[in-house]
């Protein structure tokens, strides 16, 4: 038997983890484990020369929504080709167990309207080989992928199960249905879910306009389901809500939940444009809460949330016009031919945008950005279409078309929804540098058609360690840890997220003053030629999971030693 390392990693520059100084050392990988960070005289089975690279741990995205896209794919991108190496799936309540037979179509309504995954892609692409929640582990725990993949109990489906057409119209729940309700979720946790998810927010609502399952369900099935989580002792729970002027009693029944349950809860922490100082409320009633040694987590993004809109994509400023209904059904290459035509086009431009809640959306001119190649999160007010229609002195519908015309048809603009009230990312540096915040949103495997957050933390690593001038910037060795170990400890994985003896071998070489975000282009590879946007990056030298690589250079190696995870295992 031979006693060389599998891989080893040499002469890069470490960035452990730990949010300790980086150093220069070789990196030994056997058995998908990490056996040595220092010298390593030995020669590896495999070597990758690291020198005037970053080696780093693989980044673990605590907010995903491949619920859907692992029963069909093995490569779980767009999180896998940039950096991401562990997810965890099934956040804001909803997924697709436990489900009955008769309820299929309404779980996948749900992810259609919550989470803007079509239809026809769920209704082709799922297989629907299991009823409960252990039985849909069970079928991912047969596959293979190229990240680590992890579950969590979604409120809605559970409510659906228990309470039928009741459950779905939002009736209060019996005593019967909450013991149900709590034994199944605690029987979802000690099958190997790393907690439990629900959605409290007004406008997570299904395909057909309803609200979700889970809106305004009573603190008392809340707290029986939490309790049940408790029990088993381990697992977390996840919410999205509204606050208001309802913060108050919102932010108290969720620190009641985690202290009676014992267990950690996070809850996503964005600024609002209508309320654009509420994050800062919520972030010092957090604050209070661990001080008490009550564990919540505010759940952040590292740039705004945001739509993009072009021709291509599933949304654009002209979406609401009569004359776009007829480019609606054809591909990209028919529209721009039409697009190209100066008479459709001045009838499209002078046309009404629609609704006043669409033209509200997509025409919020002074709002709305070029995108650029590289992409710019934090554009300049002074750059958006408004101000600069008005500079050419033109309409500024007519400036819009020409910028998405770009690319043949297939320039992007950018629209912030959140984060960004007052123009600029002052806020969310100040929620990166806090305690109690965790790196997430990025919703990978939602919104296919409108945004591409899960590139978030590559933004994160260059964004604000490197590239910032608009103000100040962060430590890279501070980011990496956000991005690594931090989320991984904070869902009970303590065996990644650090660059250590013992821990695993996921990992990324990265060629950090290359490392960049690419324009994201529009691909057809769900199931029936499903559309999505897919957003890449350069910089990555590899991407290791397991301590076998995964993506080299941008390329799929086909490997794939990623695994269901199970809690408590």
């Amino acid at each position: 038997m031979s006693d060389k390392p599998d891989l080893v990693i040499r002469g890069g520059v470490v960035v452990d983890g730990s949010g300790g100084p980086m150093v220069e050392a070789d990196v030994a990988v056997s058995d998908g484990r990490i056996t040595t960070v220092g010298q390593v005289r030995e020669s590896g089975v495999e070597e990758i020369d690291a020198r005037d690279r970053l080696v780093m741990p693989g980044f673990v995205d605590v907010h995903t929504h491949y619920d859907a896209q692992v029963t069909w794919a093995n490569q779980i991108t767009p999180s896998s080709c940039n950096g991401v190496t562990t997810v965890l799936m099934g956040n804001c309540g909803v997924g697709f167990a436990p489900v009955r037979p008769d309820h299929h179509d309404m779980l996948i309504s749900l992810m259609e309207g919550v989470e803007d995954i079509p239809e026809v892609v769920m209704k082709a692409g799922l297989p629907w080989t299991w009823a409960s929640f252990p039985d849909y582990l069970d079928m991912l725990a047969a596959r293979q992928f190229d990240v680590d993949v992890a579950a969590q109990v979604p409120h809605a489906a559970l409510r659906v199960f228990v309470m039928g057409e009741r459950g779905a119209n939002r009736e209060e729940a019996t005593a019967e249905d909450r013991a149900e309700m709590a034994r199944l979720a605690a029987d979802g946790i000690k099958a190997g879910a790393f907690g439990f998810s629900t959605s409290r927010l007004l406008h997570h609502r299904t395909a057909l306009g309803d609200q979700v399952p889970s809106y305004g369900a009573a603190e008392a099935e809340l707290a029986e389901i939490a309790g049940a989580v408790g029990e088993v002792g381990r697992g977390w729970l996840q919410v999205v809500g509204d606050y208001g002027d309802a913060i108050d009693q919102e932010f108290g029944m969720l620190t009641r939940l985690a202290k009676q349950s014992g267990r950690p809860l996070t809850l996503t922490l964005l600024q609002k444009s209508s309320d654009p100082d509420q994050w800062r409320d919520l972030l010092d009633r957090i604050a209070a809460a661990n001080a008490e040694g009550i564990q919540i987590f505010g759940q952040i993004r590292g740039r705004p949330t945001s739509t993009l809109l072009g021709f291509e994509l599933s949304e654009n400023p002209f979406l609401g016009c009569a004359s776009w209904r007829e480019l609606a059904p054809l591909d990209i290459d028919a529209r721009v031919d039409i697009l190209r035509n100066p008479e459709f086009r001045a009838r499209l431009i002078a046309e009404p945008g629609g609704t006043p809640g669409q033209v509200k959306r997509l025409r919020d001119w002074d709002w709305i950005f070029p995108f650029g190649d590289p992409p710019q999160y934090e554009p300049d007010p002074n750059s958006s279409v408004g101000a600069e229609a008005r500079r050419r002195g033109v309409e500024p519908g007519r400036l819009a078309y020409d910028l998405m015309m770009e690319n043949d048809g297939r320039g992007i603009l950018f629209h912030p929804m959140t984060n960004y009230a007052s123009g600029h990312l002052a806020p969310v540096h100040e929620m990166l540098a806090h305690p109690n915040t965790l790196i997430g949103l990025g919703d990978g495997g939602a919104h296919v058609g409108i945004m591409c957050d899960a590139t978030d933390m590559v933004h994160t690593i260059t964004y604000w360690t490197r590239d910032r001038t608009r103000g100040p910037k962060h430590q890279i060795e501070e980011m990496v840890r956000r991005l690594t170990s931090a989320n991984a400890e904070a869902i009970g994985l303590h065996d990644r997220g650090r660059i250590a003896p013992g821990k695993r071998a996921d990992i990324n070489v990265v060629d950090y003053d290359a490392l960049q975000l690419q324009t994201p282009e529009v691909r057809y590879d769900l199931p029936e030629r499903g559309k999505r946007i897919l957003q890449r990056s350069v910089g990555f030298d590899a991407t290791i999971v397991a301590g076998v690589p995964v993506w080299r250079h941008g390329e799929a190696t086909g490997a794939l030693p990623g695994r269901l995870l199970r809690s408590g295992g």
